[in-house]
């Protein structure tokens, strides 16, 4: 059973039944034969269906919007925000899907040689609850516009955002199965992985969640990728700008009451600026708004689920026993709903929870570099890998800097994103492969080589 409970209020809002063993069969089946179908269809038709899905998207906004609200506590005009960014990217793909999938020459000894990239078959998607309209669309339409068939295991946290996920593709006329919800658990989750229609896995999760899918996947020989936790360091280094530093990463940290993978985790900052940035960080968190994400006002809503609400106060209390000093929040809040309030810590040092570990909530973390050199090894002292970013004003440096970070992304002087343009990802336990850009919608196709002789 998936059940929905409103994280502002704690109340139940709705519950929905397990697809049954046989009709999850059905659904792969349908997932194969729509594909026989798809994979013949022009790019041009493919874009046709994203762009009707883009727009549906825009008309539908409010109501789209509002079932991440109630469902995860995201606040309605970042749920807007997130409605508006699925169908770009919808869009994105329509626009540029058959660019990135043309045939590309390759000179050889034949009379013609060259690759063409052609889809795979059903792809199966397992989804978390944070950013429930965005992540589909991240997973499904480039995996649509190369030809392939979609099945969605969303968080079961967020049933309704999934269904109404589903329920556009069949608004627009989507072919039957082109992209399905279903509801399963994970025992249910590993028997689509195995099953013989299903051709590649595409995750976004915890790094447990990924190493389970992962190794699956592979004892099926099946193609994955895998976006997983983050611990994102931001370097503030002491020609930096401070005063739009600290506004930028005051908005990296917290957007999604801090719910997200790469959020600014780590501010790592030089000694000669670092009581300096701190004062004006503090400043921008202190007046950020908590409360009812349904109003128009709220910054910060509620943690998604008590449970992890009860983790991030163990990370705070625990990192401030051992020394880490609290300038804002670490106090759990009376009253109904799982709120968490706008945490500062400094004097953090890497043994802490709150360094060594993910926080996923708006705790935000500030250390003490004694240089440029000294933040860089901060910054890749974690087992995790998926974005970073460097604040100065030696744009060059930073751009050398960029190469010894380990990550999958570094931003210069900007917030941390996602962008259909361009591609992300991360590596160690942050997981591998890559989505969005030109790089992700080649994930999941068939390079294919063909060869024409005769000999040249």
């Amino acid at each position: 059973m998936y059940i929905a409970t409103n994280p502002t209020t704690g109340e139940e809002l709705h519950r929905y039944p397990l697809h049954s063993n046989e009709a999850l069969d059905q659904c792969m089946t349908q997932a194969a034969t729509t594909f026989a179908g798809w994979r013949k269809t022009t790019f041009a038709e493919r874009a046709d269906l994203l762009k009707k899905v883009a727009r549906f998207m825009r008309d539908d906004m409010e109501r789209l919007a509002r079932l991440m609200t109630i469902e995860m506590g995201k606040p309605i005009v970042e749920a807007r925000a997130e409605v508006q960014k699925s169908a770009l990217c919808a869009e994105y793909y329509a626009d540029h899907g058959a660019e990135y999938l043309a045939a590309k020459d390759l000179p050889s000894d034949a009379t013609h040689s060259y690759v063409q990239h052609l889809p795979l078959g059903p792809i199966f998607g397992v989804l978390p609850w944070n950013a429930p309209f965005w992540l589909a669309f991240r997973f499904c339409a480039p995996a649509i516009m190369a030809g392939n068939t979609c099945l969605m295991k969303h968080d079961p946290h967020v049933p309704a955002c999934a269904e109404a996920i589903a329920d556009v593709f069949v608004q627009v006329g989507a072919p039957a199965g082109l992209m399905q919800n279903i509801r399963v658990d994970n025992e249910q989750a590993a028997r689509v992985i195995s099953n013989d229609a299903i051709q590649a896995v595409s995750l976004t999760g915890s790094s447990a969640a990924g190493s389970k899918v992962a190794s699956l996947a592979a004892s099926q020989i099946k193609p994955a990728v895998l976006e997983l936790g983050g611990s994102d360091p931001s370097l503030v280094l002491a020609d930096a700008d401070l005063d739009t530093a600290a506004k930028v990463l005051t908005v990296s940290r917290i957007i999604n009451a801090g719910q997200s993978c790469i959020a600014a985790k780590r501010i790592i900052v030089e000694a000669p600026v670092y009581d300096a940035f701190i004062e004006k960080y503090q400043a921008h968190l202190a007046a950020l708004k908590m409360g009812d994400p349904a109003e128009e006002t709220t910054q910060i809503g509620p943690i998604a689920r008590p449970d992890l609400r009860d983790g991030l106060h163990r990370q705070v209390s625990m990192s401030i026993e051992q020394g880490g000093r609290c300038l804002l929040g670490g106090e759990l809040p009376a009253g109904p709903g799982y709120f968490y309030p706008v945490t500062l810590l400094v004097d953090v040092s890497p043994e802490m929870p709150v360094s060594c570990e993910e926080t996923f909530g708006p705790i935000a973390v500030v250390m003490k570099a004694e240089s440029a050199e000294h933040a860089l090894a901060i910054a890749n002292d974690t087992s995790y890998g998926l974005a970073a970013s460097i604040w100065t004003t030696d744009v060059a440096m930073a751009e050398k800097m960029s190469r010894d970070i380990e990550a999958g992304q570094v931003v210069i002087n900007g917030i941390v994103k996602t962008d259909p343009r361009l591609p992300s990802g991360g590596i160690k336990r942050s997981g591998y492969g890559r989505e969005l850009g030109p790089h992700g919608i080649l994930e999941f196709v068939n390079v294919q080589q063909v060869w024409i002789g005769p000999t040249r």
